[in-house]
Parts: structure tokens; C-alpha cells; sequence
């Protein structure tokens, strides 16, 4: 036993007296208690006391900043940009020494350091800084509030797609040095363009060209855009590039690092996994990497001296944000081009009517190639009507005319085939043979199937149809409406025994397919690249896109026939297409002659006749119809706006997934579209996101959604 031990142990030993004089040490100490619950009696930084503080509070009416004192532990690391917790919902009688204490904690973001503070009242402190990471810098603060205005959402909203969940062990990793500028590219493909050479060379000599660019189909555009990065970045400056999906970023990532080697590049996309992805947005912010190409939430990278956006296949649905306030690629890229001074290039191998109105309005220059270009690269396209499908008997139950079936043969002799079927799956939904409409239940009018091919059930309520004849015209023989992707595979597989199917889909999508004779069936967007090309593609069911209930429904079917023809080999190679659709459509016309732009402005000049976006601008308004009709009565909107509804919404099918703007299952809502002239699309926002806001702080219980430019208005 130690001589410390022994006088403890003794009788008039001093533990009680060395416990009070412990207290009474704490008591007189100078550091506080509870830090991270009030810093109690703690000394507030010397200089510049008070931050402004954002919280991570999504409703409207809190869409503000907030005062908070800055502990004087805190003063180094409590720097503009960082994470913070803070207390927040205390209310103003919980103050003690001069601070306000009490509330939950809540993530936020420290915005700005200050001298004083406009609030007159106690303030609560910094309960602690997550990380001394800044992570949100100027240039992305201001886009972010700029988005929250546009889409009359609220800030804390936007940078939640802006800025990543934090990973500790990628933020303690250090960013490698940035390399050099690499030199500026030869033009290579895109001497195939008309003003493609000069685009670059604007590019590389510091310029901000705009430009709308229909890509030639083929294999070229990845290495294209790549050089279109590589002479931003020897200019000195960033780029950024968003696509649709992962796989497409994979083509994009594969031809900038064949181009410029490894470390000049970051690929952002949800595949690469929370941590890696994570490192990536922080070798851009820290500016060690001052290229990107990536997914949807891509668009918000805090590039560093940003020189050029770009977004490719701005038509594709994966562009448009599902959460609040759902914001799209294009639009967030223009303000980012507009704001930064930076060049713009929106590219697809179609064009969006939204892309057509900004050459329309000069806002950005059209870049094309010419016929004889377009000849060489395009394949071959021919139609097949409904009426020459329903004069070939045989291949009338397959879906397939005989021009199909020699297509099909005769591209396997030199490689693959793709065929494109509207859906994935197996059991077909049915319409009326003569006038296609959808067959329906007689007791609960769900659609009918038949899965064994014979008989008739309900896929809502499971009952048997013995004796179904159509209502409108009174016929009693049945088509597929849509047949999936599965079973065309198996009828496919009977016709040719020795070929190779394979499918591509929702559940499983190939990357690529070898270059050796094989039948590769897909539904749209899921297509396969295959080595050298396509020999040939069929695509089926086309009246099933342009038919649907849709103001897209042309220009989306347009766009997925487009897509899947750019991976067939050109005409002068042997390339073909066969379309199974009405040969005097709209859509299939533009097809025939590759003229994916001629059918945009068309489209453009029909709806700037009939008010539709994206000539006006317009805002979806849905909710039960007493708070729907409670809504738009207190919504001061301007003087233009022209109210459009409501109507009921229709409800989600079973066994769909629920999207964010569908009702809730056993909810009849209603929705009404607000409709304004070019100009005044910031005051109809800024009207609903007033009204909304009002609306949370009053806490009225039913809500009601807003949407700034719904994808899909019928």
C-alpha cells in the first residue's frame, strides 16, 4: 500500500475535505458547464460575437436566418460556411445570464460572422461546430437562394441537394495538389459541326458561347464533350457536365480520363457510395479538381472559377429533382451560366421544345451539322403502318410485319439487334382491337389482363371477364395493349432458335453487349451500347408513347426513338430502323428525316399559340379541395395569372410506387394550374411561396403542394 493510500485511509483523513475544495475549485472556475447544452457563464468571442445562422428548418415560414452568440472557445472554428448545431424552439422566457437556453438541437449552417445582432432579444450560443470544414462558400449560398426563389421553395430545402451528407473519415483525408492546365485539344469530331471548331476554340481562349448542340448519332458525343471539358480547363478554368444516370456518366468518365489522364476529373453519381462520393465534392470545393461530370445532384458542385456547364439529354425525366422544391438540371444550369458569365451547352442527340425557345430568343446559339454529315451518321429509317400490320396475317399476333422479320434477319448476319418495347415484364394489358381502347373492369374499372393467355381477370380486384365487349364501339376482340419486354424476348427466342436473347430493363440493365450477332431486347432509356454499333433496331408499339394523355408524349417518344436509333451503325454501313407506328405521326416523321430540331419548333410555335409552357410559365397547385379552394382565395397572385382547374387528381395505381406529388391512397385531391405570361414567373412564386408561408405558420393542417414547372400536366 502506497503512503498516498495510507493518509486517505486514515480516520480524520481529508476526502471530505479535499470534495469541498474540488466544488468549490468548479465553482470558482472560469470555463463553463454543460457546454454543448447553453455555455453557461461562458465568454463570447471577442470579435465579431454573433453568427448568422441557417437552420435546418424546411417550412417556409422559418426560411431565415438566425442569430446565435459565438462562445469564445468556438471563435476559431466558427468560421462562415462551417456545420453547426444549434438550439432551436426554446421560445424567449427560458433565458438565464443573458442567454437564451432550452430548445432541440438542429443542424445548420453558419452564414456569416457579425459585430451585433438585429434582434433585440437574449440570444441562444453555438451549441458546437461539426466540422471546421466550409462547405458551403459564397457562389453556392447565393445559387441555392436564387433556386429556392425560382421553384417557391425554401433555402434549407435546396441545400440539402446542394451540400452532401458529411463523412468524417473522407473529410479528414487530404485533397491532392491540383494539376496544371492540360493544353487545349484538337477538334477532332467535332469538325463535323458547322461551328463545332469554333466553340472549342472560344472554349479554350477564355469565352462564354451558349449553345444548343444536336449531336450526330453515333458513338462520338462522349469524347466530344470530354474535349469540350479539356479546353475549359486550359483555359484556367472548371467545368461541369450532368447527366441523365450512372451509366451514362460512366461513358462520360471513360472518355475524359482517356483524354486527359487520371486526377483532373471528379464523378459524382450515387453509385460511387456516401464516402467516395463524399471525397470527390470536397477535392472540387478545396479546388484540387476542377472538372465534374455526374448525376442530378451534380449540378449544385461548388467548381471553383467555373468556365462552362453543360447538361446532356436535357429531356430525360432523371433531370427533374423528386424532392422539394423540385428543381430541374437545365434551369439550374442556366442560372449558373447567366450568374457566373460562364459558357452553356445543353446537348442530346433529340431536341426539348425548352431548348428549341432558347434559340428562339437568342438566349443561346443553335449548333448543328449539316445534311451530308447527317447522312453518313444516321442510320436508315423506315415505318410500318397499323394497316400494313393488319394486312400480314402472320405476324399480325407477333406484333412483327414481314418487314421486321427481314430486318431482324438480315442485320444478325453482321451483329447484334436491338428491339425497343414501351415496357418491361410479361402479362400484357389489353385494349379494343378496333378503336384501342383500354379494356376495363365492369366493377371497379381497373384494367384487364391476361396472364395465361386465356382468360380474362381484373389486375385491381381480381374478378374473371367472360363476356367483355368494348363500350365505345362495341367490338368484342382484344390486342395487347403493351406487350413487355419479357415476352417479346420469348417470342423473339422461338422465331430464331440459335441466336442469343438477351433483356434489358427496370430490375437489370446491361452496361454493353459484344459485337457478335444476338437480339437484345430493352425498354426505353435501358438500352445497351453495343461494340460497333447496332446492325439494326426494331422499335415496337410506337402509337403506345404517342398515344399517351400527355403534352410531352410526342416529343418524349420522339426522344426515346432517337436515343435508341443513335446506337445503330449509319446507313452507309448497313444501319436500318424499323418503326412499328402510324408513318404520318408527327413524331415518326421528324424520325424518317432525323430532324429532331424542325419537330421542337413546331411544337414550340403550337403551344406559344396556345399559352402552354414553356412559353408561359406555370405552377401546379394540388390538395384536398377545401384546402386547395382556402389556398388559391389568400394567394395574392398577380394581376396576369390565370387560374386553370382544379380537377380531380387521379390516384396511384397498387402497386405503384407513390411519387411525391400523387395523393395519398384513399384521398380524392384536386389540382389547379396558375398560368403566367413570360416575365412574371418570379412574382407567381414569389406570391405562392408568400401564401404558403403564411399558411405553415398558421399551422393549417391539410397540406397543399406546389410545384414550379410540373414535368407532366396532361
Amino acid at each position: 500500500m502506497s503512503s498516498n493510500n495510507e493518509q486517505s485511509a486514515e480516520p480524520d483523513g481529508g476526502a471530505p475535505e479535499q470534495l469541498a475544495l474540488i466544488r468549490e475549485t468548479v465553482r470558482q472556475a472560469k470555463v463553463p458547464r454543460a457546454k454543448p447544452r447553453t455555455w453557461r457563464g461562458a465568454a463570447l468571442a471577442k470579435e465579431l460575437p454573433v453568427a448568422r445562422v441557417l437552420v435546418n428548418k424546411g417550412v417556409l415560414h422559418l426560411d431565415q436566418y438566425f442569430d446565435y452568440a459565438v462562445p469564445e472557445e468556438l471563435d476559431a472554428e466558427a468560421q462562415p460556411g462551417v456545420r453547426v448545431r444549434v438550439r432551436f424552439g426554446a421560445g424567449g422566457r427560458n433565458v438565464r445570464g443573458g442567454r437564451r437556453e432550452g430548445g432541440g438541437l438542429i443542424d445548420g449552417f453558419l452564414i456569416e460572422r457579425r459585430a451585433e445582432s438585429d434582434y433585440p432579444g437574449a440570444l441562444a450560443a453555438l451549441a458546437y461546430v461539426v466540422s471546421p470544414e466550409p462547405v458551403l462558400g459564397p457562389e453556392l449560398l447565393a445559387l441555392s437562394r436564387a433556386v429556392a426563389d425560382r421553384y417557391a421553395g425554401s433555402l434549407a430545402d435546396v441545400l440539402q441537394l446542394a451540400v452532401p451528407p458529411r463523412n468524417g473519415r473522407a473529410e479528414s483525408r487530404p485533397s491532392p495538389e491540383p494539376l496544371p492546365p492540360p493544353p487545349a485539344p484538337s477538334p477532332e469530331s467535332w469538325e463535323r459541326y458547322e461551328q463545332g471548331p469554333a466553340f472549342l476554340r472560344s472554349l479554350a481562349e477564355g469565352g462564354a458561347p451558349r449553345a444548343v448542340w444536336t449531336a450526330l448519332p453515333g458513338p462520338h458525343w462522349p469524347q466530344e464533350i470530354a474535349r469540350a471539358v479539356a479546353a475549359t480547363l486550359a483555359s484556367g478554368r472548371g467545368a461541369l457536365v450532368v447527366v441523365p444516370d450512372g451509366r451514362t456518366a460512366g461513358r462520360v468518365d471513360s472518355a475524359l480520363t482517356e483524354l486527359l489522364g487520371v486526377g483532373r476529373h471528379a464523378l459524382l453519381t450515387a453509385e460511387s457510395g456516401p464516402e467516395k462520393r463524399y471525397r470527390e465534392w470536397l477535392a472540387v470545393r478545396r479546388g484540387s479538381v476542377r472538372a465534374v461530370v455526374g448525376t442530378r445532384a451534380a449540378m449544385f458542385a461548388p467548381v471553383a472559377d467555373l468556365g462552362l456547364v453543360a447538361v446532356w439529354d436535357d429531356g430525360d425525366s432523371s433531370h427533374s429533382d423528386d424532392n422539394a422544391p423540385f428543381p430541374h438540371v437545365r434551369e439550374v444550369l442556366e442560372l449558373r451560366a447567366a450568374h457566373g458569365r460562364c459558357a452553356f451547352l445543353l446537348g442530346g442527340t433529340s431536341c426539348t421544345v425548352e431548348a428549341a425557345q432558347l434559340v428562339e430568343t437568342g438566349w443561346a446559339l443553335p449548333l448543328r451539322a449539316d445534311r451530308e454529315q447527317l447522312r453518313i451518321a444516321a442510320p436508315l429509317v423506315r415505318t410500318v403502318g397499323d394497316g400494313e400490320l393488319a394486312r400480314d396475317g402472320a405476324a399480325r399476333a407477333a406484333r412483327l410485319p414481314s418487314l421486321a422479320w427481314q430486318t431482324v434477319r438480315d442485320g444478325l448476319r453482321h451483329g447484334p439487334v436491338l428491339v425497343q418495347v414501351p415496357r418491361r415484364g410479361y402479362a400484357p394489358r389489353l385494349a379494343c382491337e378496333r378503336c384501342r381502347e383500354p379494356a376495363r373492369c365492369r366493377h371497379c374499372a381497373g384494367p384487364l389482363e391476361a396472364p395465361d393467355q386465356r382468360d380474362l381477370n381484373c389486375a385491381w380486384c381480381g374478378r374473371a371477364e367472360t363476356a367483355w365487349h368494348c363500350a365505345a364501339c362495341g367490338s368484342q376482340r382484344l390486342r395487347a395493349q403493351i406487350v413487355g419486354a419479357r415476352r417479346t424476348a420469348e417470342e423473339l427466342g422461338r422465331a430464331f432458335p440459335a441466336v442469343p436473347v438477351r433483356t434489358s430493363g427496370r430490375d437489370h440493365i446491361l452496361d454493353s453487349v459484344p459485337d457478335a450477332p444476338a437480339l437484345v431486347v430493352s425498354t426505353p432509356g435501358a438500352e445497351p451500347v453495343a461494340a460497333g454499333g447496332y446492325a439494326a433496331a426494331l422499335l415496337l408499339d410506337g402509337w403506345a408513347m404517342v398515344g399517351r394523355p400527355d403534352l410531352r408524349a410526342g416529343e418524349e417518344a420522339l426522344r426515346r426513338w432517337t436515343a435508341a436509333a443513335s446506337l445503330v451503325r449509319g446507313q452507309p454501313d448497313g444501319g436500318t430502323v424499323v418503326i412499328v407506328a402510324e408513318p404520318t405521326l408527327r413524331p415518326v416523321q421528324a424520325l424518317v428525316r432525323w430532324d429532331p430540331v424542325g419537330h421542337a419548333r413546331r411544337e414550340l410555335a403550337e403551344r406559344a399559340e396556345l399559352g402552354f409552357p414553356p412559353v408561359s410559365r406555370m405552377a401546379s397547385v394540388t390538395g384536398l379541395p377545401e384546402a386547395l379552394a382556402a389556398f388559391l382565395a389568400a394567394a395574392e397572385l398577380p394581376p396576369e395569372a390565370e387560374v386553370l382547374g382544379p380537377v380531380p387528381v387521379p390516384g396511384t395505381d397498387p402497386g405503384r410506387p407513390r411519387r411525391p406529388w400523387d395523393a395519398p391512397l384513399g384521398e380524392s385531391w384536386e389540382r389547379a394550374l396558375l398560368r403566367v405570361p413570360p416575365g412574371s414567373g418570379a412574382a407567381l412564386a414569389a406570391a405562392l411561396k408568400t401564401a404558403q408561408a403564411a399558411r405553415t405558420a398558421r399551422g393549417s393542417g391539410d397540406p397543399v403542394r406546389i410545384r414550379i414547372d410540373p414535368p407532366g400536366i396532361g
